[in-house]
């Protein structure tokens, strides 16, 4: 069964860390395409070690937008 996750990465120090919104799980890499990788391994494992967790996934895409808020 195929399930769709919501990756946020973001540049640090050092490398890129990414985090799956959904799962909490969070991987890191020295380049974008390495942390995609690592954080793909990474719900694999989470998933094949709280099997129970797989039935409040959503099998659709999420629902992402953005907030512009001017703050002084």
């Amino acid at each position: 069964m195929n399930y769709k996750f919501t990756i946020i990465t973001t540049k640090e120090k050092g490398g890129f860390v990414i985090r799956c919104a959904e799962l909490g799980v969070v991987s890191q890499g020295k380049t974008v395409k390495e942390a995609q990788k690592n954080i793909k391994e990474a719900v694999e494992l989470y998933l094949e070690d709280n099997p129970e967790s797989k039935k409040y996934l959503s099998k659709t895409e999420p629902l992402i937008s953005t907030l512009e808020l001017e703050y002084a």
